[in-house]
């Protein structure tokens, strides 16, 4: 490492243009709302967290990073990827590749944030059985 400091944990941000649908997007996947920060001459918050287990993604209301083509990539490990497309099909969230075996040893979807993000969400193929599509 370059550095000779231990890393507690990466937070991604994402730059989202709606901040309480961002909640509601989430918790569709089961994340739960962390925190939302409101300045003091703002008349609505604009930042805040959700998070899954001891995992947390920031939420920014239009700043910091971009959205669409330019948004951001996030890798997600579940233990059941095949579980987590039936809640996304359940809830309408944006599949854009459904569970697939890749020739890397992982089974992965991906779907996106209403503001283009796109979560690759992933399984070690031989951690779960699962049917073949």
């Amino acid at each position: 490492m370059l550095w000779n400091v231990h890393v507690d944990q990466v937070t991604p941000i994402l730059n989202v243009s709606d901040l309480p649908a961002s909640f509601e997007w989430f918790g569709k996947l089961g994340w739960l709302k962390g925190f939302e920060w409101c300045p003091p001459d703002s008349p609505a918050p604009v930042f805040g967290s959700v998070a899954a287990d001891d995992h947390e993604i920031f939420l920014c209301l239009d700043d910091q990073g971009g959205r669409g083509e330019h948004g951001v990539w996030v890798s997600v490990w579940v233990d059941d990827v095949d579980q987590v497309h039936a809640v996304c099909l359940r809830e309408g969230i944006e599949v854009i590749d459904a569970p697939d075996d890749k020739p890397w040893g992982v089974r992965e979807m991906h779907l996106r944030h209403p503001d283009g993000h796109v979560f690759r969400i992933s399984t070690d193929a031989d951690a779960h059985d699962h049917d073949d599509d």
